[in-house]
């Protein structure tokens, strides 16, 4: 619904090619494109929303977390409304819907056929009850807990809950380290160390005296969580806690790639408007999951269902087998592990429809052995979006092939042709109204006006722009201007006893 403002790292270049607040920089040089103005309160950022839902299966519950909704069902499909016509625009809307539960993995198939080119999406859902099986090693768990100041407030008491809460649940084989980072990073210890009781007693010291202030550096933290020497006996866990708030998210990406290892990569986004698309995509690299947890209250539920997550692989090594005789691009190339209430969805279009009858096999080891489903890819039922979802994926897909080496040329001339063949905005398509009624002399000059956001619901503008909490350099502006303002002040003091003294000699 709205954007928390992004930490912009590096030195600012002469030119810019937006508007925003921050100037471009040597390590994100398109700042002043993604760092809109914010305001505080407005009676113009509200919006209506209605949705609806096919899930392929009968739903216990559809709810929203943070706005009251509306839900109406009709043969198997949900339709949700909010129910105030019109809400304001600074809290993320989220939609929960559970299906009805199963105590078996569940998966199912969707289609939609563009120009004689079928699109599938294919979704596989876990059993809804963990199976008490225990890992087959000790975990290495490194918390890696963001206090910059876009963390002021709800979202720092949020964060510092959610590691309490983290700490709580390590094993007594299990091994852990704290990593806090803002302007500079530090480690509560050199390495990861066991998880006794001294050790978890230092630990919720060391959290209970967080505070949010200075910038968002996340750069060096996840390198040292990344870098740091890991015993083979114990399987690594890096837990992100942030909001996100960056810039430079493309090289974040590529340390990840490059870093990871053996390692698993969990995001957990704070606040009321982190930035999910960065910490989404940290978790698809990092083969984890992301999780939002957008109120205090929520804390709890919400770091043991990770927790669950974490000591709860369902299903590992999922392949999915396409029937022979025409390609099928499908994404993500690499499927990840089936976590506990975590769906995997694989999107895919085939160059030709496939033969009448034909299946697609998806596998994997689950808990209870070896399981595989067969999926008719022939349903006879159109579903709307399945190619704008394979789309989004491809689009995404070949960002990822250019942070990797691609060619950037072709690879934005790919992006162009998905999203307009797919009517998406992307990095370099945009959806345009064109009105031709005019209202506006040919002569007259254009005006041009920068649309705010809404600061989102629990943060301070003063936390945020007021001080050294974000990679700008308000703070030597302040500095500077105070300066000036103080020569200002001296050379107008100055004039005044001159021209007095003036007066003087001439009386």
């Amino acid at each position: 619904m709205t954007l928390t403002p992004r930490y912009i790292p590096g030195s600012a270049l002469p030119d810019r090619k937006g508007s925003g607040w921050s100037p471009d920089t040597t390590r994100v040089s398109d700042a002043s494109l993604i760092t809109p103005p914010h305001v505080m309160a407005s009676r113009d950022h509200r919006i209506s929303l209605r949705a609806s839902i096919d899930a392929g299966m009968p739903l216990e519950i559809v709810a929203s977390r943070y706005h009251p909704v509306d839900v109406a069902e009709h043969q198997g499909r949900y339709t949700v409304s909010l129910a105030n016509d019109a809400v304001p625009m600074d809290h993320d809307f989220e939609m929960l819907w559970r299906p009805v539960p199963s105590a078996v993995p569940r998966a199912m198939v969707f289609k939609e056929t563009i120009a004689d080119e079928p699109h599938y999406l294919l979704m596989v859902v876990p059993p809804d009850t963990a199976k008490d099986v225990p890992l087959s090693m000790p975990r290495e768990l490194i918390f890696v807990v963001d206090t910059s100041g876009s963390m002021h407030g709800v979202s720092v008491a949020q964060a510092k809950k959610a590691l309490e809460r983290a700490i709580d649940e390590l094993n007594a084989n299990d091994r852990f380290n704290i990593i806090e980072f803002n302007s500079t990073t530090r480690a509560l210890f050199h390495q990861s160390v066991a998880a006794d009781a001294a050790n978890i007693a230092h630990a919720r010291n060391f959290v209970r005296g967080l505070k949010a202030n200075g910038g968002t550096e996340m750069r060096p933290a996840l390198r040292l969580a990344l870098d740091s020497v890991s015993a083979e006996s114990h399987l690594r866990q890096i837990v992100f806690i942030t909001d996100g708030s960056v810039g430079n998210e493309e090289e974040l990406y590529a340390m990840i790639e490059a870093r990871l290892g053996n390692a698993r990569l969990f995001t957990v986004g704070i606040g009321s408007a982190p930035n999910s698309w960065f910490m989404r995509k940290a978790a698809e690299l990092g083969r984890g999951t992301f999780v939002v947890i957008s109120a205090l209250h929520e804390v709890g539920e919400r770091m043991d269902r990770l927790f669950d997550k974490l000591g709860h692989p369902q299903v590992t090594n999922i392949n999915v087998s396409w029937p022979g005789g025409t390609v099928v691009e499908a994404y993500p190339k690499v499927v990840p592990d089936l976590y506990l209430g975590e769906p995997v969805t694989i999107r895919a279009k085939a160059a030709i429809p496939f033969a009448p009858d034909s299946v697609v096999r998806v596998s994997g080891d689950s808990t209870t052995g070896a399981w595989t489903r067969e999926l008719p890819l022939d349903s006879g039922e159109h579903n709307p979006g399945i190619g704008a979802l394979w789309a989004r994926a491809k689009i995404a897909a070949l960002h990822d092939g250019e942070r990797r080496g691609a060619d950037p040329e072709l690879t934005r001339r790919a992006v162009i042709d998905t999203a307009i063949s797919h009517h998406l905005v992307s990095k370099y398509t945009s959806l345009v109204a064109v009105d031709k009624t005019p209202v506006r002399l040919a002569g007259d000059p254009l005006a041009r006006e920068q649309v705010p956001n809404l600061l989102p619901y629990g943060q301070s503008m003063n936390a945020i722009f007021g001080f050294p909490a974000t990679a700008t350099n308000a703070a030597l502006l302040q500095r500077r201007g105070l300066v000036l303002l103080l020569a200002a002040l001296l050379l107008l003091g100055a004039g005044t006893l001159r021209r007095s003294g003036i007066r003087a000699r001439l009386a």
